[in-house]
């Protein structure tokens, strides 16, 4: 059994931590974009628009029944294949593409729930007092459905940074490909991985602490 080589992995920080913004980059774009497609399709599920709720239901189904591997494989192996102008997507596009329809589908239900969760009877206000269904869902509705689905939206984000470590299947040199090349050139294998593993473990407990704060903020303010 050999040692650990400390002063390798010492080394490989400063290294590995350049890869750091392009993965938090990657994920808060596929993050915002999820977001945005996620609560478009709740929307329609909630309120049952004819055809495209069959539609946004059928979406939901695929992205959430099949790997997200295979969907990123799809987007930057697949598609160029049947349509000739996606052969111009780089392997970033094709990565957050695949990362914000995947987890747009997670999403989508869990703004759902937190619609249907806000109390009835503040539909039934916001309808008596004369507003649209656009005015009460953009001013009544989503932002209480908004605090009760913040703490899972958290935990997606999460989910979202730890899925682009496999955008170094399509050839994007992130954080866990730049990992896969330096172990590839040292052959210290367990070294590189297990500072990447730090790396990502690092960056999670920040971002759980971040939604532990807001936890507390939202209750706090629903106390109120």
């Amino acid at each position: 059994m050999r040692p650990l080589d400390l002063d390798y992995m010492l080394g490989l920080l400063p290294v590995l931590l350049k890869y750091v913004p392009l993965t938090l980059a990657m994920a808060s774009v596929a993050m915002v974009l999820a977001l945005a497609l996620a609560s478009l399709m709740a929307i329609v599920r909630v309120l049952r628009v004819p055809g495209l709720d069959q539609l946004t239901k059928v979406f939901i189904s695929f992205f959430r029944g099949t790997p997200l591997l295979v969907q990123l494989f799809l987007f930057y192996y697949g598609l160029p294949q049947i349509f000739s102008f996606l052969t111009a997507i780089d392997g970033v596009t094709a990565a957050v593409m695949g990362l914000t329809l995947h987890f747009a589908a997670y999403m989508a239900e869990s703004i759902r729930a937190a619609i249907i969760g806000v109390d009835r009877s503040q539909w039934e206000a916001s309808l008596s007092v004369g507003m649209t269904t656009a005015q009460m869902m953009r001013r009544i509705i989503l932002p209480q459905a908004a605090r009760i689905a913040a703490p899972t939206l958290v935990n997606y984000f999460v989910d979202i940074i730890k899925s682009t470590s496999l955008a170094f299947t399509l050839g994007v040199t992130e954080l866990m490909g730049a990992a896969q090349k330096e172990a590839a050139g040292s052959f210290l294998y367990f070294e590189a991985f297990i500072m990447v593993a730090i790396i990502y473990w690092v960056i999670v407990e920040l971002l759980t602490m971040v939604q532990r704060q807001l936890e507390v903020r939202l209750g706090k303010a629903h106390a109120r």
